[in-house]
């Protein structure tokens, strides 16, 4: 998102380097990042909790 914000086309990250060619196909990017992440992260819909006083 930095990168995007100051205009940057080229990005270097991990070895690797990846130029855009404009904005549009940065948004496209980190729209599909910000897709995946979602997708990768579980969600704890039910937290049961049991407890007792003990013998």
């Amino acid at each position: 998102m930095a990168a995007r914000y100051r205009g940057v086309r080229t990005v270097k990250y991990d070895g690797k380097r990846v130029t855009h060619a404009g904005d549009g196909e940065m948004v496209a990017a980190l729209a599909d990042l910000n897709r995946q992440i979602a997708g990768a992260t579980h969600r704890i819909s039910v937290v049961r909790i049991q407890s007792s006083k003990g013998p």
